[in-house]
């Protein structure tokens, strides 16, 4: 149970707000989103220190972990900066929207009886040429669709088209994938179905089958990837994230009684740095039943909103470090985790400055990286967390996977 949160003028000097903390300056959310975030409790202050040295990647490797983020083609290929930085911190590629059936005018499936891999191909090769893992996200998404599919997918052909789609994009990287996430946020409980599934054109034409077929299709077309469900909204003490993670649970359940090769849970992650209900405890709970039904669970799209907190920057990067390492904390703590991604590395390129920006203008700082590509609390926060991680069982063995196991390839 969250203790009520307060702040006072005392805390408010020490986290830097100095003459921001006036009457009104400060509203009631925000006073408790900085006492939860920075922990200011009998004195005791966390700095945010790490030593010195190893990456990001080399840190969780160090710990069985993987660390990676998401990238687009347009900022690796333009960037030759930008592009090191990335090669040095992770160890993993999420293609940001090159594996998407689209991302605004740029589509990967055209029509419905061609696809366009020039992107995705480049995003591969420079994963194969700097030896990063690689992973695909997303093979079946009730967004991303391409303009022609409102009027082409029926009832008659959206199978046959959902197949055809899975076996060419999957099939396409056969061997050269880490991982997919295989249906993302197939869960919306406002839908209000019994199952819990979200209304959508794959859910009206398909029937709720349409999750396993996906599965099925992918585990054939892809046998040596990681195959995830993924979805958002699970992360925080609040009864619609525990409705969720019900249903969620639920439908994994359902999955794996039907032999479905699903083999991981992802967690979005999408935290708000002015958000002060996290229960570590009960997201461990919800991890270690997943886990206990033989899924691994990767974190996938992390990051850090930053929209409603101070303007002065040292204070947001500590609540925005705050909420990395809290989260990580407790995610790291089940031995079932076995990776972290970020939805990006630099605050130069991230999505939140489209989708989450701030009213005062200010520039988003929700990224291990600042736009200038340099370290910043929140990179320490992470390389605080994967330094104090338990050690796994046994280290990635990606390259040398020899066997059908996937618990023994991904661990």
């Amino acid at each position: 149970m969250h203790k009520t949160c307060f702040i006072t003028r005392r805390r408010a000097l020490w986290l830097g707000l100095g003459a921001l903390v006036t009457a009104g300056d400060l509203t009631r959310d925000m006073a408790k989103c900085l006492s939860q975030k920075i922990q200011d409790m009998d004195g005791q202050e966390r700095d945010f220190k790490v030593a010195r040295g190893a990456s990001l990647k080399e840190r969780a490797a160090a710990k069985g972990l993987i660390y990676g983020a998401a990238s687009r083609y347009d900022d690796l290929s333009s960037n030759a900066e930008f592009a090191d930085r990335f090669v040095e911190e992770c160890g993993l590629l999420v293609p940001e929207w090159e594996f998407k059936w689209s991302a605004g005018n740029k589509l990967l499936r055209p029509t419905p009886d061609s696809f366009n891999f020039t992107a995705a191909d480049w995003m591969a090769k420079f994963a194969r040429n700097h030896n990063l893992l690689l992973q695909g996200q997303t093979l079946v998404w009730h967004e991303s669709l391409p303009p022609w599919f409102e009027d082409t997918v029926n009832r008659k052909n959206a199978e046959q088209l959902l197949v055809k789609h899975i076996e060419t994009v999957a099939g396409s990287y056969t061997g050269q994938m880490h991982s997919w996430a295989v249906v993302n946020e197939a869960i919306k409980l406002s839908d209000r179905r019994s199952d819990g599934l979200r209304k959508t054109p794959w859910l009206e034409f398909l029937g709720p089958d349409y999750i396993e077929l996906a599965f099925r299709v992918a585990a054939s077309a892809d046998p040596q990837a990681l195959l995830f469900y993924n979805d958002f909204g699970l992360d925080y003490d609040t009864p619609a994230d525990e409705a969720k993670r019900t249903a969620v649970l639920r439908l994994l359940e359902r999955l794996k009684s039907r032999g479905t090769p699903v083999h991981a849970l992802g967690l979005q992650a999408h935290l708000s740095g002015d958000e002060s209900r996290f229960n570590a405890r009960k997201l461990r709970n919800f991890l270690h039943d997943v886990a206990s039904l033989g899924l691994k669970i990767l974190v996938t799209e992390l990051d850090v909103t930053d929209k409603n907190l101070p303007e002065n920057t040292g204070v947001r990067d500590r609540i925005v470090a705050a909420a990395y390492e809290d989260y990580l904390s407790a995610v790291l703590d089940e031995p079932a985790a076995i990776g972290v991604l970020t939805w990006g590395l630099s605050d130069r390129y991230t999505w939140l400055s489209e989708f989450a920006p701030r009213a005062d203008g200010a520039p988003v700082r929700s990224l291990p990286l600042d736009a200038e590509l340099k370290r910043k609390l929140a990179w320490n926060a992470l390389a605080r967390a994967f330094d104090r991680a338990p050690v796994r069982d046994a280290h990635l063995k990606v390259k040398e996977h020899k066997s059908d196991n996937k618990s023994d390839f991904f661990v």
